[in-house]
């Protein structure tokens, strides 16, 4: 080894290797739509929509329930996964303000869908151990149930309209998807805000927008020449 070498030295030119994200990358956001759309099917085919139902799918249904409450984890890796796909794409261009407000309303729906599953979740074990029957309109269920419907459908529905209105912008500036799809993020943001007052349905209109998105990013990614 020559003199004022070492180990160190030899290993410097790979420290500046950066991770390149796949460009199959965006395929995240197809998958997260996919998914979260068929936990809406399966736990609304399951669970009434009426927070203040009785509970009887505790005693019929809870199997479907369980399979969407399962499917949820999957969903929110490939929302990350998605988040971290389009600040990829943003690059150097990433605004500090917008790009904190899209990212985190991202993590604060996800906590909040995270938080509603364990609510019905708990009340799906709870309910397995001491009896479906025994649980199913008690004061506890009540409880648990109205706040899991909450969680969902006043929260999440708002948070998940600062998310589409906060990526819109960030589209809009940095033209990192067509214009055309943030223009639609916006009508359908008011579409959200304004629909969950009337039926539950309506969130999954943020899913299906980032579908849009995710297959805009696909389709451009593959035009891209390999480096």
């Amino acid at each position: 080894m020559p003199p004022g070498t070492s180990n160190m030295d030899e290993a410097a030119p790979s420290t500046g290797a950066q991770l390149r994200t796949p460009k199959a990358a965006a395929i995240a956001g197809i998958v997260f739509a996919i998914l979260l759309i068929a936990i809406f099917i399966l736990l609304r085919s399951a669970v009434p929509g009426s927070p203040t139902e009785a509970g009887d799918w505790l005693v019929e249904d809870w199997h479907t329930a369980a399979i969407a409450l399962n499917l949820i984890p999957f969903a929110g890796v490939a929302f990350l996964w998605f988040i971290g796909v389009l600040r990829d794409r943003l690059g150097a261009k990433e605004d500090r303000f917008f790009a904190t407000v899209f990212f985190g309303s991202s993590l604060l729906f996800l906590g909040l869908i995270f938080t509603a599953a364990s609510l019905v979740g708990a009340l799906i074990l709870v309910g397995t151990a001491v009896g479906p029957g025994a649980l199913a309109g008690t004061p506890t269920f009540y409880l648990a149930r109205a706040a899991s419907f909450i969680l969902v459908n006043v929260y999440a529905a708002k948070v998940a309209t600062v998310f589409m209105v906060s990526t819109s912008t960030v589209i809009v500036y940095t033209r990192i998807a067509p214009r055309w799809i943030a223009l639609l993020g916006y009508a359908l943001a008011v579409v959200l805000l304004a629909g969950s007052y009337v039926t539950t349905w309506v969130i999954v209109v943020m899913p299906l927008w980032v579908l849009l998105i995710s297959v805009a990013i696909l389709i451009d990614n593959l035009r891209e020449p390999s480096a």
